[in-house]
């Protein structure tokens, strides 16, 4: 791994494109969950870091990288749009190209010929609709110079993305907001979860948060909820940037336990032995953790909004709070799970789950590619 790939001339190549490998998340999952269903596409991205290694060490693809000379000194972003946009003249003679995430399909200018298809798992929301509270985090002086990177890099992707022959992106919550924000309509493929790997494992009589400690993800309204009900035992799963402000916030409730990032197969046992999960982010764009939730036979306390409305059948395989949500609903949601859980519910979440089955996606996808390919 690692270097600029070069590629015989005259050959013609098929490719699988994503920003970065950053972190041992959905979007990387969902990269070499795609790379090994299309085994003879090379798989490219700019830079594959650290926190990125276990991830890719449990796979058996392959990954490429372009970074390299002096580009390699930029920041991360402005490393990745470099390397597509000028170090991808491997893709010039390519049959075809998937393309994925934000930076990657600034490399559609290299492509001469071919198919390009476009995966979207979402769209820059720091560019569109998450614009003006992201530019708020920006010190004054700086928020003019933010402010045209923004307008040079939004002309920049929708260009890019027109080029594209088909677009599909990982809900209809994602349809939507491309739709309204470039004017591109696209089809729904929803990403791969890996469904199998989760199990019932009994009922340890806890509630549990896999979400990411940031802002967003509004673990905060999950944390005042449960120190409120001292009664019912909250885990928090995981690990952020807003890991002091919830454990003050929690200070001195006994039954609220923060663990930090779990490997894979820990993440699976606490969910298998969870009494429900909960997650209340802000307008998500799918949502994999509700759905590894359900696969282990557990309902899921969501938010009625974003990709939550279309994993979570609200009184059925869970329950859906009113957004925005606050501690009080979150209480009355697991009084809810209280008296109606057990055999039924947790069947009716099994059943739900399999319709994001890691196969479902791959069958689609192969269908797509190598039928774009006739």
């Amino acid at each position: 791994m690692g270097g600029f790939l070069e590629v015989p001339k005259g050959e013609a190549k098929q490719f699988l494109l994503y920003d970065f490998m950053q972190v041992a998340g959905g979007a990387e999952r969902v990269t070499l969950t795609l790379a090994e269903a299309l085994p003879d596409f090379q798989t490219v991205v700019s830079r594959c870091y650290a926190s990125a290694r276990p991830l890719l060490d449990g796979s058996s693809v392959r990954v490429h990288e372009l970074r390299g000379g002096w580009s390699a000194n930029l920041p991360r972003i402005l490393e990745s749009m470099w390397c597509f946009r000028f170090r991808s003249q491997c893709l010039r003679d390519a049959r075809q190209v998937v393309y994925s995430g934000f930076y990657a399909p600034l490399a559609v200018y290299q492509q001469r010929s071919g198919r390009r298809i476009y995966y979207c798992h979402t769209i820059p929301r720091y560019a569109y609709d998450l614009y003006e509270s992201t530019l708020a985090q920006f010190p004054l002086p700086l928020r003019p110079l933010y402010a045209l990177f923004v307008c040079w890099f939004r002309k920049r992707y929708e260009a890019a993305i027109r080029r594209m022959d088909r677009i599909l992106v990982n809900s209809e919550n994602v349809r939507q907001r491309l739709k309204r924000y470039t004017g591109l309509d696209a089809e729904v493929v929803y990403p791969p979860v890996a469904t199998q790997h989760f199990e019932q494992l009994g009922d340890g009589g806890y509630y549990l948060s896999t979400a990411r400690l940031v802002a967003n993800k509004r673990v905060d309204v999950i944390v005042q909820a449960f120190v409120r009900m001292p009664q019912h035992r909250l885990v928090v799963l995981s690990g952020g940037p807003e890991l002091e402000r919830l454990q003050a916030l929690a200070a001195g409730a006994s039954n609220i336990e923060f663990t930090g990032w779990q490997t894979d197969e820990q993440l699976r046992r606490w969910v298998g032995r969870a009494r429900a999960v909960v997650y209340v982010p802000v307008d998500e764009d799918f949502g994999m953790s509700p759905v590894e939730a359900m696969a282990a036979g557990k309902p899921v306390i969501g938010v009625a909004q974003g990709g939550l409305l279309e994993t979570v059948v609200d009184s059925v395989t869970g329950f859906l709070v009113q957004d925005p949500p606050t501690a009080e609903a979150v209480i009355d949601a697991v009084k809810q799970t209280e008296a109606t859980r057990g055999d039924a519910m947790s069947a009716a979440c099994i059943a739900q789950a399999q319709q994001f089955a890691q196969e479902r996606f791959v069958e689609r996808m192969r269908s797509i590619v190598f039928g774009a390919q006739a």
